[in-house]
């Protein structure tokens, strides 16, 4: 009887201290450099946002957070390289909603964004905005329109690729006025960016917080923004809605995802080192002057967000009439 309970105590007592050691683990990961992994090209908002928040996850973490781009396929060679690596919490991937959309555009994208992933949470959304090379003619949308009505087909617009959120952004634009604008797709929108603002690509969908360096230096013109009211940045740019597009908005948002199976303590840690990056003075600042919005999210709430975004674009693949690649 005295070997029982003694067994019984020291087993009682043993769980006891996993249940205090195991937190303690937890607030210890990562013990080695995270990798984060871009699945678009350098100089894009995905690229550029992601560098920003690593680098002060990396504070909040006490350990480096390794930025790299793995462009590519409209972005899957990134996303199944990330579906690929181990699941433990030290490689992520760092994409826009892209994510959802290319399962939608694909007949086998490689990956299944529900079962393949688990969210971290969104860095945060922000709006297009249509530029335009200083070359080109057009001065307003009603002009670019007005070209494009001229000359069927004549007209291109770029995009980070087939499937990509600039891509039916501008596909949406371009149905609801009625015109034919080719499109031409890149390895991610900093990819199309030197042939957009040589005037060899007529326009491109590309958030203010990549493009504002450009638009000041006046190697771009803006004609119009997505959002669903003017930016504080630019209040003189009017929205895609006032110019017509009815009813129009879109915004893009930017994330970071971990594979399926990641310890749930180890997708926490990342969760909070995110949201105390996003919730410092350099970072608010920066969304501030970039028309960026947050959209602060637990992983759960991000799991329930992207069941959404799949579904929703399914919906508008079809809506579009975007044939399967």
């Amino acid at each position: 009887m005295m070997n029982k309970k003694f067994r019984r105590g020291l087993c009682a007592l043993l769980l006891a201290a996993t249940a205090v050691v195991q937190p303690a683990g937890a607030q210890s990961l990562p013990d080695r450099p995270v990798r984060v992994f871009v699945n678009t090209a350098p100089g894009g908002l995905t690229d550029v946002m992601t560098r920003l928040v690593a680098q002060h996850m990396g504070e909040h973490l006490k350990q480096s957070v390794v930025v790299e781009n793995k462009a590519g396929g409209d972005g899957l060679i990134g996303i199944r390289a990330v579906k690929a690596a181990p699941a433990d919490g030290y490689t992520l991937l760092a994409t826009a909603g892209t994510v959802a959309l290319q399962m939608a555009v694909r007949q086998d994208p490689g990956y299944d964004l529900l079962k393949d992933f688990t969210g971290i949470g969104l860095i945060g959304r922000s709006p297009f905005l249509l530029v335009v090379a200083p070359t080109v003619p057009d001065k307003t949308f009603a002009e670019f329109i007005t070209r494009a009505k001229a000359a069927p087909g004549k007209l291109s617009y770029a995009s980070a690729g087939v499937g990509t959120a600039p891509h039916l952004a501008a596909e949406r634009i371009v149905q609801q006025m009625g015109v034919k604008v080719m499109h031409v797709p890149y390895k991610g929108n900093g990819a199309a960016m030197p042939d957009v603002m040589a005037g060899r690509v007529d326009t491109i969908l590309e958030a203010y917080g990549s493009s504002s360096g450009k638009l000041k230096s006046g190697q771009l013109r803006a004609l119009g923004v997505t959002s669903t009211s003017r930016i504080p940045a630019l209040p003189d740019v009017p929205t895609m809605a006032e110019q017509g597009v009815s009813g129009y908005s879109y915004y893009t948002w930017l994330c970071f995802l971990a594979p399926a199976g990641t310890p749930k303590a180890a997708v926490q840690r990342l969760s909070d080192a995110m949201r105390a990056a996003l919730a410092s003075k350099a970072i608010k600042d920066r969304f501030r002057e970039d028309g960026m919005e947050a959209m602060e999210m637990s992983p759960d709430e991000f799991n329930q967000y992207l069941a959404k975004e799949v579904d929703l674009a399914q919906k508008a693949v079809v809506e579009l009439g975007v044939p399967k690649q």
